[in-house]
C-alpha cells in the first residue's frame, strides 16, 4: 500500500513540481470558489438557466478565439515568467468582482465582463501551464504529473465550492470573492521560489510568420495528435458542461440550494480524485485507456440522467467524475508524449481550445436544454457524446495501428 501511494505521488519528489502543486491547490481552489459563486450569483439575479450558460460561455470564449496565440506565446517565452505575469493579471477581474459585490452594485453585465476578462488571461495561462508540466518533471514522470494535476483540479473543485457554499449560506458572496483574491499569492510564491536551473525548457520557437498554421499542420500530419484532439472536441463540447448542468440540477431537479449543489460537486470531485490517483499509480496512457474511459463516461452520464434521489445521484456522479478525469488526463498525456518539444505550447493550446474553448458552444446549449426541457437532458447529451467517442476511438486507433504496424507506439506509452 505504501509503495502504491508513493508511485501515485511520484512527481512530488521533484522540488519545483512540489512547489507548483501546493500553489495550484490553493490558487485553483480560490478560482473554483469564484466560478461557482459567480454562477450562483447570476442564477440568483436572473433566475435563468440560459444566463448561467452564458456566464460560462463568456469565461471560455477567449480561449476559443485567442487560445492559439496563447500557445504561441508559451512556445516563445519562458513559461515560468509568463505564468507570473498571467497570475497578476488574473487578479484584476477578481478584484473587480470583490469590489462591486462589497459595494452592492452587482449587475449581471458586470459579472459577464469580469468572467470574460478572466478568460482572456486564461487563454495564455492555461496552455502555458499545460506545457510547463513536462519541463518540471520530464517525460518519465509526465503521466503521473498529469494525473496529479487532475487531483489538483478535483481537490480545488471540492474545496472551492464547499467553502463557497458555506460562505454564501452564512455571510453572502462578498467573502468568496475576497478570499479568492488572496489565494493568488500562493501561486505567485510557488513560481517565484522555483529553481529555474532545474527546468527542462526547450529552445524558444522561432519568430517567423505562419507559426500558428505550422502548429495546425503538425497536428494534421500526426494522427497520434489529431485523433485524441478530435475526441476531446466531441466530448468537451457536448459532455463537459457540468459547471452549467449541476447548479440547475441541484435547484430544479432536486429542489435544493447551495448545499445540494455542493453535494453534487463534491461527489463528482471525490470520484475524480480517486481515479486520478489510481491512474497516476498505473502511469499508463493510450488508445485502450481512452476508449474505455469514454465508454464508462457515456454509461455513467446516462445513469446520472435517470437517478431519482439525491443519494443515488451523488454515487453516480462519483463514477462519472472518475471516468471523466481518466479520459481527460489520458488524452492530455498521450498528446504531450507525441508532440515535438518546440510545438508543445501550440498543440496544448489546441487541447485547451477543444476542452475549454468548446464551452461557449456547449455551455449555452446545456443551459437552453435544461431550461426548455429538463435539467437532466444535458446528462443524456453527455452520455451520447461519451458512447460516440468510445466507438470513434476504437475504430480510429485500430486503423492507425494497422497502418503504422508499430506496437511500441506512443499510443501505448507508459511512464
Amino acid at each position: 500500500m505504501t509503495t502504491a501511494l508513493r508511485r501515485s505521488f511520484n512527481s512530488l519528489e521533484v522540488p519545483n513540481y512540489r512547489r507548483y502543486f501546493a500553489g495550484q491547490v490553493i490558487s485553483l481552489s480560490g478560482n473554483w470558489m469564484q466560478n461557482v459563486t459567480a454562477l450562483w450569483l447570476v442564477l440568483s439575479l436572473t433566475g435563468s438557466g440560459f444566463a448561467v450558460g452564458l456566464t460560462t460561455a463568456l469565461q471560455f470564449l477567449p480561449m476559443l478565439l485567442f487560445g492559439a496565440w496563447g500557445g504561441l506565446l508559451a512556445d516563445r517565452l519562458p513559461k515560468r515568467r509568463l505564468l507570473l505575469v498571467t497570475q497578476v493579471l488574473m487578479m484584476v477581474p477578481a478584484a473587480g468582482l470583490f469590489a462591486v459585490t462589497a459595494l452592492h452594485l452587482e449587475q449581471p453585465w458586470m459579472i459577464f465582463l469580469a468572467v470574460f476578462l478572466f478568460g482572456a488571461v486564461n487563454c495564455v495561462d492555461n496552455p502555458t501551464r499545460q506545457s510547463f508540466v513536462i519541463e518540471m518533471v520530464g517525460p518519465d514522470r509526465l503521466v503521473n504529473a498529469v494525473s496529479l494535476n487532475s487531483v489538483i483540479i478535483e481537490v480545488a473543485r471540492i474545496v472551492g465550492p464547499a467553502i463557497a457554499a458555506v460562505l454564501i449560506a452564512t455571510v453572502g458572496v462578498v467573502p468568496c470573492f475576497g478570499l479568492n483574491l488572496l489565494t493568488f499569492a500562493a501561486m505567485l510564491v510557488a513560481l517565484w521560489s522555483m529553481d529555474p536551473r532545474a527546468l527542462q525548457a526547450p529552445p524558444p520557437a522561432n519568430r517567423r510568420p505562419g507559426a500558428i498554421r505550422e502548429g495546425l499542420r503538425h497536428v494534421r500530419a500526426t494522427p497520434e495528435l489529431a485523433i485524441p484532439l478530435a475526441l476531446m472536441a466531441l466530448v468537451g463540447t457536448l459532455g463537459f458542461n457540468f459547471q452549467v448542468a449541476l447548479p440547475l440540477l441541484a435547484k430544479f431537479s432536486f429542489g435544493g440550494g447551495a448545499g445540494t449543489y455542493a453535494v453534487l460537486v463534491i461527489s463528482m470531485g471525490f470520484g475524480s480524485i480517486v481515479a486520478a490517483l489510481v491512474n497516476g499509480n498505473r502511469g499508463k496512457t493510450g488508445a485502450t485507456v481512452i476508449a474505455a474511459a469514454s465508454l464508462a463516461f457515456g454509461i455513467a452520464a446516462l445513469l446520472a440522467a435517470v437517478m431519482p434521489v439525491l443519494a443515488l445521484e451523488a454515487v453516480t456522479l462519483a463514477a462519472l467524475g472518475a471516468a471523466a478525469v481518466i479520459f481527460v488526463s489520458s488524452i492530455n498525456s498521450t498528446i504531450q508524449l507525441a508532440v515535438s518539444a518546440e510545438m508543445r505550447g501550440r498543440v496544448m493550446a489546441l487541447f485547451s481550445i477543444v476542452f475549454l474553448g468548446s464551452t461557449p458552444i456547449g455551455g449555452p446549449l446545456t443551459g437552453w436544454l435544461a431550461e426548455a426541457y429538463d435539467p437532466r437532458v444535458p446528462l443524456v447529451l453527455a452520455g451520447i457524446s461519451g458512447l460516440s467517442a468510445a466507438w470513434a476511438a476504437r475504430h480510429a486507433f485500430a486503423r492507425l495501428s494497422e497502418r503504422s504496424r508499430a506496437p511500441t507506439s506512443v499510443l501505448e506509452a507508459s511512464a
